[in-house]
């Protein structure tokens, strides 16, 4: 597979787009070291990638981050949060013994990269100088800027729309003492959802040749996944909490990926 840095993941900002390139470079490096059967022994040419992936973090964020600063940007303290996470990973990484375990080390640190690269580059950094206050997406309304021109597509986009306007009524009502069993049926919905519309989706895509369906495909499975992980003892002690996690991570999908990849989806020729 390879991994190209395309027009999906430009934010404009010329120091901040070449950085986010050279993220992806890193990325196309371990995933050629991982498929090598020439390089039998891989153990200082992992080491390299993660002393590499380390000294990209520092000088990335602090580069990010005061570009943030300057334009006030509202998100800047969760992206802070997100690039503290991102360098703990790394430096988690056991190097003493990734000897024994070179693939299984690799394997590990493109998993952690490619999920990074679609939920944070993608998912947030694209949306840097660009974020409406949360509450534009809040009212649920369908409007002509999220159409694809795709029937079928805009139609479940509706739906999902639908769904997110219940998790935010749901968020907003005061007067719902215990919400717990409620949010459980709307994430059983969002999954239901996901599956359907993505499935469909996913085969639109494929009988048009559209070139992005892998990058596509893998935003898919992200967002899953995240519905997948939500911690269900942590929504039970943190309802409110666990409503406005879910809620900030729906408006990200509403702005990111339907804005920024569902409307490059070609409309089928006639």
């Amino acid at each position: 597979m390879k991994y190209e840095f395309t027009d999906a993941c430009l934010i404009g900002v010329e120091q901040i787009d070449e950085e986010h390139r050279e993220l992806f470079h890193l990325i196309g490096e371990a995933h050629n070291l991982l498929e090598s059967e020439m390089i039998q022994d891989k153990y200082d040419h992992i080491r390299e990638i993660i002393e590499k992936l380390k000294q990209y973090s520092e000088e990335h964020f602090r580069h990010e981050e005061d570009y943030m600063i300057q334009i006030q940007h509202p998100e800047l303290e969760h992206q802070k949060q997100q690039h503290v996470f991102f360098e703990q990973r790394i430096n988690e990484l056991d190097i003493i013994g990734m000897s024994e375990a070179q693939e299984e080390t690799l394997d590990e640190l493109l998993t952690f990269l490619l999920r990074w690269l679609y939920r944070h580059i993608i998912g947030s950094d694209t949306l840097i100088g660009k974020l409406k206050p949360k509450e534009v997406f809040y009212e649920g309304i369908f409007t002509e800027e999220f159409m694809t021109g795709i029937f079928l597509i805009d139609e479940e986009h509706r739906e999902l729309f639908r769904i997110v306007d219940d998790v935010m009524a749901l968020m907003r009502d005061d007067y719902a003492l215990d919400k717990y069993d409620q949010i459980l049926q709307l994430l059983a919905e969002l999954k239901d959802y996901a599956m359907h519309h993505f499935q469909d989706e996913e085969e639109y895509m494929e009988s048009v040749h559209y070139d992005g369906l892998e990058a596509q495909k893998e935003a898919h499975r992200m967002f899953m996944e995240y519905l997948e992980e939500v911690d269900l003892e942590d929504v039970d002690n943190n309802q409110q909490g666990s409503l406005e996690n879910l809620m900030d991570f729906l408006v990200r999908w509403l702005t990111e990926h339907i804005l920024r990849m569902d409307k490059r989806i070609p409309a089928e020729e006639n």
